[in-house]
C-alpha cells in the first residue's frame, strides 16, 4: 500500500511541482517564519518541521503547496531551498518573502496545514544607475547666473541604498559646475559661461553608494550646449583682440586712395571692404551703418545696410583738402546702445601715371652655407642683393610707399623694406635652390609688381661667381679644382690642334718649293741663272712665270728669237704670254734657260 501511494505522490509532485515525503506520524506543529540571504546556493537550509506523534502508527504524507512552493523541497524533517545556476534567488526580482504551505496527510485524510514565510534577507548585490531621462544633452544659456542650479541628475539603486553625487574633476570643464549638497544631485553653475569662447561644455558624473561597505558607484558623462545670449557688441572687421583670449576687438583704420577725377564711385578701402558683424554669433542680429562726421557736406554717403562709402563729388584742389578723416559707426537695429565707432581715411593723391617695375624679372643670388643664424643673399661679385622697383612717378626714381614682401611666405626667408634678402642659413644645405618671389606694393595706389630671385647655396670656402658667364657658372656645381682641370685639358687641346694645323700648312708650302729646287741642281746652272719653269698639263693654259721682275726684257726677247722664230711673247714687262696659234704642240714640260745680259749692254 505504501509503494503505491509512493509512486502516486511522486508523480503528482513532477506535475504539481509538489514535494512529498513520508513522515512520521501527524501530531501538533506549527507555522515556520524563516529567512534567507538571496543568492544563497541550492540546499541551503530553511527549516525543521516540528510534528509530533509516534512514527509508523499510521501512514502520513507531508506536502509543500503555495506560489513560491517550488523554491523549497523536503528532506526528512527538513526544509531546504531549491536554487540551481540558471535560477538564483533574487531580492530584487521575487520580493522580499517567500510564501508556502505545509500540508499533513494521514491515510489521504488532510489533518494539519502550517503556513511558511521565509524573507529574503537582502545583500548589495547591485550598483547605481542614472535615470535615463537626468543625464540627456542640457541647453542652458550663456547670460545665466553664476550660483544658480542648472540641471539636476538622479541615480537609484536598486539595493535601496543612498546615493551620493561628485563631480569628476579629471573631466575637462568640471571647473564650470560644483554640487553643494551631494545628496541631492543639484549641479550648480560654478563659473560664467560665454559662448564665444565655448559652445558646449562635458563633464563626468559620479554616483556612489554611501551607507554600504562595498562603496559601489557608476558614473555617466553629460553633455551641455551653451545658447547665445545678446550680450556682445558688434565689431568692424577685420576684428584685433585687444588681448590674447579677449573677445574684444579693436576697430581697424580703413584707408584708400583717389585723385581730383574721382567722382561718384563706390571707394574701395584697405583692409576693406567697410563691414561689421554682431558679436553674438549665435544671434547675428542685423546691423545698421551710418556717418557721424567728416561727410564734408554730404560729399561721402554710406549705405545704411551694406557699409558701401560712395565719394558723390570731386575734390576741386588737392592743395587745400589732401585727406578726409570720417567715423563710421555700426549699431544693432534692435537696440541702437550696442555699437561700435572706426575711422576712414581717404587720401587725395596726384594721378598715378607710371608703375613701379622692377629692372628685371628673374634676380640671381647665392648664400654661402654657414652656421650663423642669419645672412645676407649676394649677387655676382659678391655684391649685396638688392632687390628694387623703380617708379618713373619719382625723379630719383625711389617710391617711399613701395612695401616690398614674399609670396608665399617663407621660413628660409626674409625680405627687407630695402629690398635686400636675408636667409637663415643654419637651415640651409650646400647645393640647395631655391626660387622666391617678391611683391612689391605701392601702397598709395594700390598697384604691385612681382619679380623672381634664384638663389643657389653655396658650398663652405666655394667663392662667389664674378659675372654670369664665369668658369663657375660653366660648370654649375662641380668642384672648382676639377672645373680648373678640365678647363687646362680643354686649353691643351686647341693648342695641339693649333700645332697641327701650322705644321701641315707649312710642310704643303715646302712640297710646292721643292720641284724648282731639284731642277736647278740637276741642270747644274750658275745661280745668276734665272729658271723660268712651264708645266703643262694637258686641260690648262701653258703658262710663263718670271721670279724677277726686274728682268731684263730686251736679252730675253733676243735669245727667244734665236731660239725659235716662229714663236713670239707679247705683254707688259715681267708678265708674258704665250699665243695659243703660235705655239708649238704641248709636251710634259719645257724649260728655258734666260741669262742675265752683261751690264754694260743697254737695253
Amino acid at each position: 500500500m505504501l509503494r503505491p501511494c509512493r509512486l502516486l505522490l511522486w508523480e503528482v509532485a513532477l506535475r504539481l511541482s509538489y514535494h512529498v515525503v513520508t513522515a512520521g506520524i501527524c501530531l501538533g506543529g506549527s507555522d515556520i517564519f524563516a529567512s534567507v540571504k538571496e543568492n544563497s546556493p541550492t540546499g541551503e537550509f530553511i527549516s525543521n518541521i516540528s510534528i509530533r506523534g509516534y512514527p509508523g502508527a499510521n501512514t502520513v504524507k507531508l506536502c509543500l503547496t503555495g506560489d513560491n512552493a517550488n523554491w523549497f523541497y523536503l528532506e526528512g524533517r527538513t526544509i531546504r531551498l531549491n536554487t540551481s545556476l540558471s535560477r538564483v534567488l533574487d531580492r530584487e526580482v521575487q520580493g522580499s518573502v517567500l510564501i508556502a504551505e505545509l500540508t499533513c496527510y494521514e491515510d489521504d485524510v488532510m489533518q494539519s496545514q502550517y503556513r511558511i514565510l521565509v524573507e529574503i534577507v537582502n545583500e548589495n548585490d547591485n550598483r547605481p544607475n542614472f535615470l535615463p531621462e537626468t543625464i540627456q544633452p542640457f541647453t542652458i544659456s550663456e547670460l545665466t547666473p553664476v550660483n544658480s542650479v542648472v540641471f539636476t541628475v538622479k541615480a537609484v539603486d536598486a539595493d535601496g541604498d543612498m546615493i551620493s553625487y561628485i563631480i569628476d574633476q579629471s573631466s575637462p570643464d568640471a571647473w564650470f559646475f560644483r554640487i553643494d549638497l551631494p545628496n541631492s544631485g543639484n549641479i550648480v553653475l560654478n563659473k560664467p559661461l560665454d559662448y564665444e569662447t565655448r559652445t558646449h561644455l562635458e563633464l563626468i558624473i559620479c554616483a556612489q553608494e554611501s551607507n554600504s561597505e562595498e562603496k559601489f558607484n557608476t558614473t555617466a558623462l553629460l553633455t551641455v550646449n551653451i545658447e547665445d545670449g545678446d550680450d556682445q557688441y558688434p565689431h568692424f572687421l577685420p576684428c584685433t583682440p585687444v588681448s590674447p583670449g579677449v573677445p574684444v576687438c579693436m576697430s581697424p583704420t580703413y584707408t584708400t586712395n583717389i585723385t581730383q577725377k574721382h567722382q561718384d564711385v563706390i571707394l574701395e578701402f584697405s583692409p576693406g571692404p567697410i563691414r561689421a558683424e554682431d558679436g553674438d554669433r549665435g544671434i547675428d542680429t542685423s546691423l545698421i551703418y551710418s556717418i557721424l562726421s567728416g561727410d564734408d557736406q554730404s560729399r561721402f554717403v554710406i549705405n545704411d545696410r551694406t557699409g558701401e562709402l560712395r565719394l558723390t563729388r570731386g575734390v576741386d584742389d588737392r592743395r587745400l583738402t589732401p585727406n578726409f578723416t570720417l567715423n563710421i559707426m555700426v549699431c544693432q537695429v534692435d537696440d541702437r546702445l550696442k555699437y561700435s565707432v572706426a575711422s576712414v581715411l581717404v587720401r587725395v593723391l596726384y594721378e598715378n601715371t607710371f608703375p613701379p617695375v622692377f629692372n628685371r624679372t628673374t634676380f640671381k643670388g647665392f648664400i654661402i652655407q654657414s652656421s650663423s643664424p642669419a645672412s645676407i643673399v649676394s649677387t655676382y661679385g659678391n655684391q649685396v642683393l638688392q632687390v628694387q622697383v623703380s617708379d618713373r612717378d619719382f625723379s630719383d626714381g625711389l617710391n617711399p610707399n613701395i612695401h616690398y614682401s614674399l609670396h608665399p611666405l617663407s621660413g628660409l626667408y626674409q625680405v627687407t623694406q630695402r629690398g635686400v634678402l636675408i636667409a637663415r642659413t643654419d637651415q640651409l644645405h650646400a647645393f640647395d635652390r631655391h626660387i622666391l618671389q617678391v611683391v612689391a606694393r605701392d601702397e598709395e595706389s594700390g598697384e604691385e609688381v612681382s619679380a623672381s630671385v634664384d638663389i643657389e647655396v653655396l658650398q663652405r670656402g666655394q667663392a662667389v661667381p664674378r659675372g654670369a658667364f664665369t668658369e663657375q657658372q660653366m660648370f654649375g656645381d662641380v668642384d672648382s679644382r676639377l672645373a680648373g682641370g678640365i678647363a687646362v685639358m680643354i686649353l691643351l687641346m686647341f693648342l695641339s690642334a693649333f700645332l697641327f694645323l701650322l705644321l701641315r700648312t707649312m710642310k704643303r708650302r715646302r712640297l710646292q718649293r721643292d720641284p724648282e729646287e731639284h731642277t736647278a741642281v740637276a741642270l747644274e746652272k750658275h745661280p745668276n741663272v734665272r729658271l723660268l719653269w712651264f708645266h703643262m698639263v694637258s686641260s690648262s693654259r701653258p703658262v710663263f712665270s718670271l721670279d724677277d721682275s726686274s728682268y731684263n726684257t730686251r736679252a730675253f726677247s733676243r735669245h727667244c728669237e734665236s731660239s725659235s722664230q716662229s714663236e713670239s711673247l707679247h705683254g707688259r714687262q715681267g708678265v708674258y704670254t704665250r699665243r695659243l696659234s703660235q705655239l708649238h704642240p704641248p709636251s710634259s714640260s719645257s724649260s728655258i734657260i734666260i741669262t742675265d745680259p752683261p751690264a754694260h749692254q743697254t737695253p
